[in-house]
């Protein structure tokens, strides 16, 4: 009857996309059922309805009493609201299962995926996608559902009605209901193009505005306001646009559908009420027969809205589905043996090793990395340094199994990357990352992230080694006050991540450029912090700082994705003329490299 995909769909792909919103709905399956009885048993009251008053009626013109067909319709009253109150709360409760059950699942795969799947895509339109394709979802994957096999069922059961009193009526309703049907099955794949038209560019308009807010200091002092306010009216025209095309088909639909049975009303009422007066139809079944016929309003509105939902739904529902493209990361390691990695072993295997391992990202021309072979100590410090685009962050992305190598291996206390899970590989690690990103929460959230239940006392003695304790004492709630990424300084936020780091323990600790925003007495402090514990565990560091690296055990020279050169400070400084320029060039900058 009607078209559930796009224009551009074959009807295999129209099924499939219906397919996709009834897998949402099929969890609430019971719920479902449950509403679509109590919708039913609501149509059967609102049916049963006219047969009762054609009954007062006739019991009118008959003269005898009108206690029972009273009562009667006494009854279906209260019964009606009782179904009708039932189905809105039991479909309304549903519906909120189905958008969490989305929501949740669409944040468990964002959360769980590999980072080079996550960067295809802004980080505004996977928030689109959570928030305002799962609101589209609501509608259609429940009461939409049920909307529509009890509209068809109330029709069905109108007309089955309509015929009991008079098959002649009911041929001039059949008439008016055939075109209103036609008329559905032309204009709804265009709603269904028009939302999913609209939905994708409210997903572009929100990567747009998380894009541009993230880098706001920068958007200001580009002057670049008009440019970014230009592309976002660009893309909410386009959404507009599209929403205003979706509003049109959906008012001229339902406009057909409302125009068709008010004019089969009124020609039933003409047809009806002279043959009323030829002596072929009584009173009673001419007006019992109008009341179905105004009946019929409410199945032919319920369709239309409900399609229309659908539409709506199902564009989203493929939207979301989507997602279930993005690569996710290994949850369970293929043996079940834990992995041992005393601290204070020097000597044999490192912590990680690296294996001629080679990396190229997705189009790019060359290898990031190329046949990269690394021992990581279980002790001491190693340095990562070398100009920008050599592979540094690709060789940590690989440590932490943020990235798979194209080619060769990687073993974390002698066990292959492979053999065990991404979150068993990092738990024997810390991270401090370049960016240093606030995590929604307060200091103690961010501090205690990675260990929840850390006491006061760890997290204190964590600031303190970072010489941030102060500071946090300052602030309004101390450990409680919530952070934003303006509450701190850019050095401040780096010392919160460098303490969530070392508030315990970790075999491995990977530094990004831990010191880039610090002054010269944090940097100390934090340069103290790493040899520290670099006596008793691995740490790996990038860095551009010479005061950073020039006292690393060893010092990793990169050079367009492979190892130059390795030694000491003063090793490299006689024997490498990269590391050498690094240095000169640190030097003159202020000591950084």
């Amino acid at each position: 009857m009607f078209h559930w995909g796009m224009t551009s769909f074959g009807k295999e792909e129209r099924w499939s996309n219906l397919r996709v919103l009834i897998a949402f709905a099929r969890p609430q399956s019971r719920a479902l059922a449950l509403g679509l009885l109590l919708a039913l048993g609501g149509s059967a009251a609102e049916l049963a309805t006219p047969m009762i008053t054609k009954w007062v009626l006739d019991s009118l013109e008959a003269g005898v009493s009108l206690r029972a067909p009273i009562l009667a319709l006494l009854v279906l009253l209260v019964l009606g609201a009782a179904f009708g109150w039932g189905q809105w709360v039991v479909l309304g409760s549903a519906a909120e299962h189905v958008v969490f059950g989305a929501r949740t699942t669409l944040i468990g795969r964002f959360l769980g995926a590999t980072v080079p799947a996550l960067q295809k895509r802004s980080v505004g339109e996977y928030v689109t996608r959570t928030t305002s394709d799962t609101v589209l979802l609501r509608e259609a994957a429940s009461s939409s559902i049920v909307g529509i096999i009890n509209a068809v069922v109330l029709g069905i059961g109108t007309l089955v009605m309509m015929a009991v009193l008079d098959l002649t009526l009911l041929a001039t309703t059949a008439a008016a209901i055939t075109v209103v049907i036609v008329m559905f099955g032309v204009l709804m794949p265009r709603i269904a193009v028009a939302e999913a038209k609209t939905q994708e560019s409210v997903g572009r308009l929100g990567g747009l505005i998380e894009g541009s807010l993230r880098a706001i200091r920068t958007v200001k002092v580009s002057r670049a306001e008009q440019r970014i306010l230009q592309r976002a009216r660009g893309d909410a025209e386009d959404a507009r646009t599209h929403s205003i095309t979706a509003v049109k088909v959906t008012a001229t639909a339902w406009t057909i559908a409302w125009t068709g049975v008010q004019a089969a009303v009124i020609v039933i009422l003409g047809f009806g009420a002279w043959r009323v007066g030829q002596g072929e139809l009584s009173v009673s079944t001419l007006i019992a027969f109008l009341l179905y016929a105004f009946t019929l309003l409410g199945p032919v509105s319920e369709l239309a809205q409900n399609v229309s939902s659908l539409q709506s739904g199902i564009a989203a529902a493929v939207r979301i589905r989507q997602m279930d493209a993005l690569t996710q990361e290994t949850e369970h390691a293929t043996t079940g043996r834990s992995i041992a990695t005393p601290a204070g072993v020097r000597g044999g295997r490192g912590i990680v090793e690296l294996d001629d391992v080679t990396h190229r990202y997705d189009g790019a021309a060359s290898n990031a990395l190329e046949k990269v072979t690394l021992t990581v100590p279980r002790r001491g410090h190693l340095a990562i340094v070398g100009p920008s685009g050599a592979g540094k962050t690709t060789l940590v992305s690989l440590l932490l199994r943020l990235l798979e190598p194209a080619s060769g291996s990687l073993s974390l206390a002698g066990r292959e990357y492979g053999t065990l899970s991404h979150r068993e590989i990092r738990a024997h690690m810390a991270y401090v990352e370049q960016d240093t990103p606030v995590i929604p929460g307060s200091v103690r959230d961010n501090v205690a992230f990675t260990y929840p239940d850390a006491a006061d006392e760890e997290i204190w003695l964590a600031l303190e080694r970072l010489r941030l304790a102060d500071v946090v004492r300052e602030l309004p709630d101390g450990l409680d006050t919530m952070l934003t990424a303006s509450s701190l300084s850019g050095g401040q936020r780096q010392r919160i991540a460098m303490a969530r780091a070392i508030l315990r323990p970790a075999d491995l600790l990977i530094l990004d450029e831990a010191t880039a925003q610090v002054d010269a007495l944090t940097e100390a402090a934090i340069v103290s912090c790493v040899e520290e514990i670099a006596r008793e565990r691995s740490v790996v560091t990038i860095a551009h700082r010479l005061s950073t690296v020039q006292h690393a055990d060893e010092i990793i020279v990169l050079a367009d994705g492979v190892i130059r050169a390795r030694g000491t400070h003063d090793e490299l400084l006689r024997t490498d003329e990269l590391y050498r320029g690094l240095v000169t060039a640190a030097q003159l900058e202020g000591a950084t490299v």
